[in-house]
């Protein structure tokens, strides 16, 4: 796991490069003319004709030296993070080398700095603080891929960049990264409601890091001393921590620290960070050198068992730097040890699946945004988030206590104890009546009329089905079967879906699963799945997304039909496609599933004991041409999320509009009306999935209108059966049919008095 050691050819390049480093930035030249040298001793050292270095300033990636291209595009040449071949690694902190540039699907043509003779293009981060502050890269005439050694050494030679170019105030203000000595008294901060939820918790930076002053070493035996004092350190620790009795006999604390054990005393750990020193690093810069290396070969690793153990080696490789450097004492030691509230620049969905759930208790982001994917996975977990924290770091220390109110949009730091007191009146009434829901769990929600209605579940996540035991929730109505390709480097091979789908079935054992095709593109856009000619929408909502990429994408829909067609053997599957506009679309997407039926069919497998083809309403054409629809399907859901934003013409990812248009307007719940005429006296079972169902006054109006399948989060289901045991269906739905007639003024002013007066909750 800790990958294949450096030869010594690689070894000899990066000492060759680093010596003549060591020299340029030992002078008293000026920062520009010490990078106008260092791309030329980069470009000698690895022969190679092009030599490029980008740094990060005014939040673009802006030429700052070269050797092989135009002079007169350094300080012209600039890029967006995330734009073309340079923006892309720093985007993704990533290293790219490939043989032929313009064959990447983010190549993007600079005329002015003539690099159009050069195939072959290699490129790695500069990384300060564990964010791309710029990009080396280098090119060559003939279509090469780079050697590993070379990569390697580019690598080693971009932490030394790092130094040079912060020292000299070359990039953006490194405040941002750094925190200020810290108030001592509370401090309120304000950001944008991602998820909500209320929190408390210590805060703890996500993967906290040592920052490394001195990259280039001027003793190598002194340097390989220090690490091999702080292996046998770190190495009586973890041997004192398998001694202690808090970790009992197996279990999953065993499994953690025989991970630790194993990297602990792994001689090809050690040997690889001692052929970092070789080549002139200092042992801070080995070991992250090495950590490197490691991370970036484990992203690749599909395994989710060892992906699952990032956060392991990421805090192992982090007490060793921390011993190395001497500040003991403040790295993570066991992954989360209590009540977290985690603090990061942003998060991607699998970082955040590496944590420990049961202490994972809310996150706050500098970053992030209501479309993010991370969001979308947290939604799922039922952790809290708050976004766009500004002065988070100047203003949180590691350790300081915070209250989280993603409901109010604000984080407090090092409250006092009357504010803590307050808050922890709040949380517990939330907490109380979490527990009478949870005494619903095998009560079926039956109205006070007899009516049954349906209460499911959205899930995205294998863990999620556990969900079904805890809420007795009747089903899982939406699977949102893209969890897995977020979270996945590369397009989900077709087994490693299938295992996924099985698994959920198996889990979820006589309960119905509705896999939802994959619903990826608008705010869900995957790097590896773009724009064939790289177009970046300006609509993405409405754009190319869902079925629509699916059916022009079609191996794909036929990798996901096969698997869902294999995991539901000798059973039941429902399969449901998103954002159906046309009856031709849905016409299409079962003719795949189809064909790949008949071949399973052709190969003798077993298949399916019964399928049922279902699709989402969340476009409004669609409400039109039911009478054509209807009698394809076995059932349809209203996905109201999307429909709402496209019936009132407001994208719900930006906050002035998020709270403008109401569930309870009667532009909706009148549209909603007319979908279920359409449907009655037809067999297609209709619901709703998205965040309206799961709001008690709005699953209200929903059974008013006849809608008695809902599909909501897991944290909703008991709250809507208690709304359910107290209404009479028929009542309501003689109030709604009123109301709609002759709409009041305030149709959710209205309807509360109406709950209230009978009793009936709808907080």
């Amino acid at each position: 796991m800790t990958g294949q050691p450096v030869t010594s050819s690689g070894v000899a390049a990066a000492r060759q490069i680093l010596t003549s480093l060591h020299d340029v930035m030992a002078s008293r030249s000026a920062a520009q003319a010490k990078l106008n040298t260092v791309v030329e001793v980069i470009g000698e050292g690895l022969d190679s004709e092009v030599c490029s270095i980008y740094l990060l300033r005014e939040g673009m990636l802006e030429l700052f030296a070269t050797r092989g291209l135009a002079q007169e595009a350094v300080h012209v040449t600039r890029l967006g993070v995330g734009e073309g071949l340079v923006g892309t690694i720093a985007d993704g902190n990533e290293t790219l080398n490939l043989a032929e540039a313009a064959a990447h699907p983010d190549f993007s043509y600079r005329p002015e700095t003539g690099e159009e003779k050069f195939h072959s293009f290699a490129g790695v981060p500069i990384v300060r603080r564990e964010r791309a502050v710029g990009v080396l890269c280098v090119q060559h005439v003939d279509p090469r891929r780079y050697e590993d050694v070379e990569i390697e050494a580019l690598q080693t030679v971009a932490m030394v960049l790092s130094e040079l170019i912060s020292n000299a105030e070359l990039i953006d203000g490194d405040e941002q990264f750094g925190l200020t000595p810290a108030q001592t008294g509370p401090e309120l901060l304000r950001g944008l409601t991602l998820v909500k939820g209320l929190a408390i918790g210590a805060a703890v930076y996500h993967q906290p890091r040592v920052n490394i002053e001195h990259v280039v070493a001027e003793d190598t035996e002194a340097e390989r001393q220090r690490l091999i004092m702080a292996f046998e350190k770190m190495r009586d620790q973890i041997d004192r921590m398998a001694s202690q009795a808090e970790f009992g006999v197996g279990g999953e604390h065993e499994e953690v620290l025989a991970t630790y054990k194993m990297f602990a005393y792994d001689e090809g750990w050690i040997r690889r960070i001692n052929e970092a020193i070789d080549s002139g690093l200092t042992a801070e810069a080995a070991i992250e050198r090495v950590q490197q290396r490691t991370r970036m070969r484990m992203r690749q690793i599909d395994d989710p068992l060892l992906a699952d153990r990032m956060h392991d080696l990421e805090d192992l490789s982090n007490r060793l730097l921390r011993i190395v450097s001497g500040q003991i004492g403040t790295a993570a030691t066991m992954g989360l040890r209590r009540d977290t509230i985690l603090i990061a620049r942003n998060l991607g969905p699998a970082e955040l699946l590496e944590y420990d759930r049961r202490r994972l208790k809310g996150v706050v982001l500098e970053e992030g945004s209501l479309t993010s994917h991370v969001v979308i996975v947290a939604r799922a977990m039922g952790v809290p988030v708050l976004g766009r924290v500004r002065g988070l770091r100047t203003a949180v220390r590691e350790g300081d206590e915070l209250l989280l109110d993603s409901d109010q949009g604000m984080v407090t730091a090092r409250p006092a104890p009357a504010m803590v007191e307050a808050f922890e009146a709040r949380f517990a009434k939330s907490r109380e009546r979490q527990a009478a829901y949870a005494k619903l769990r095998e009560v079926e929600p039956f109205s006070r009329d007899g009516t049954r209605i349906q209460v499911m579940i959205n899930a995205g996540l294998r863990d999620d089905v556990t969900n079904l035991s805890l809420t007795g929730a009747d089903g899982i109505g939406l699977f949102r079967t893209e969890f897995q390709f977020l979270v996945s480097a590369a397009l989900p091979a077709r087994e490693r879906q299938t295992r996924l789908y099985r698994d959920v079935m198996d889990a979820a054992g006589s309960k119905p699963v509705v896999f939802r095709t994959v619903d990826i593109g608008g705010d869900k856009m995957l790097p590896y799945l773009r724009h064939d000619d790289g177009e970046v929408e300006e609509n993405p909502a409405m754009g190319w997304r869902a079925l629509r990429i699916a059916l022009e994408r079609e191996g794909l829909l036929k990798a996901q039909a096969r698997a869902l067609l294999e995991a539901a053997a000798g059973r039941t599957l429902n399969v449901m496609f998103p954002m159906v506009s046309e009856p031709w679309e849905f016409d299409a997407a079962k003719d795949v599933f189809d064909g790949q039926l008949a071949f399973l069919k052709s190969q003798k497998k077993v298949l399916p004991e019964e399928i049922r083809f279902g699709a989402m309403l969340e476009v409004p054409a669609i409400a039109e041409q039911l009478d054509i629809l209807a009698p394809k399907l076995s059932f349809l859901s209203i996905g109201t999320n999307d429909l709402t934003q496209f019936l009132f013409a407001a994208d719900r990812s930006n906050p002035k509009l998020a709270e403008r248009y109401d569930w309870l307007s009667p532009g909706i719940l009148r549209f909603l009306r007319r979908i279920v005429a359409g449907l009655s006296g037809s067999e297609v079972d209709l619901g709703v999935c998205g965040e309206m169902g799961g709001r008690q006054l709005e699953a209200l109006a929903l059974i008013g209108l006849g809608i008695h399948r809902l599909s909501i989060t897991p944290a909703s289901v008991g709250p809507i059966k208690e709304l359910v045991r107290r209404v009479d269906v028929n009542e309501i739905g003689e109030a709604m049919n009123g109301w709609l007639s002759s709409p009041p003024a305030d149709m959710r002013a209205t309807l509360t008095e109406w709950a209230n007066e009978r009793e009936i909750l709808t907080e």
